[in-house]
């Protein structure tokens, strides 16, 4: 299967678990990567034919934005899903970095990974 990866995609959100997160905002990493067949799109040399990047980059920075969620698990899920559902592709990992997180010890990042396939 081949692979488009987008790695860094950044915005400010609002989630959290508590009321500083949703109220301030922090900024929250993405990196996508979507697995699909290049062979139509490398035949025809068509953007139709593969995922357009640049959109799947608007999708995920609308997620981040969007609704606020307590979880960074639950809006992981939710761009997996919304990439899932509006282009061809047949699997798609997602990870959501957190590098501001409420913790009190010294830490480099936080993610949450997930791995979604078309059913």
């Amino acid at each position: 299967m081949d692979r488009i990866t987008l790695t860094g995609v950044t915005a400010v959100g609002y989630h959290g678990v508590f009321d500083f997160e949703r109220r301030d905002g922090q900024p929250f990493v993405v990196d996508a990567v979507l697995h699909t067949d290049f062979t139509k799109a490398a035949e025809t040399d068509d953007l139709q034919y593969t995922a357009h990047y640049g959109q799947v980059a608007e999708l995920i920075t609308k997620h981040i934005k969007g609704e606020p969620l307590n979880l960074i698990e639950a809006l992981a899920v939710r761009i997996a899903e919304g990439i899932l559902a509006n282009y061809a592709v047949a699997a798609v990992d997602v990870t959501v970095h957190k590098p501001k997180a409420p913790i009190e010890v010294p830490f480099g990042d936080v993610t949450v990974s997930v791995h979604r396939e078309r059913s």
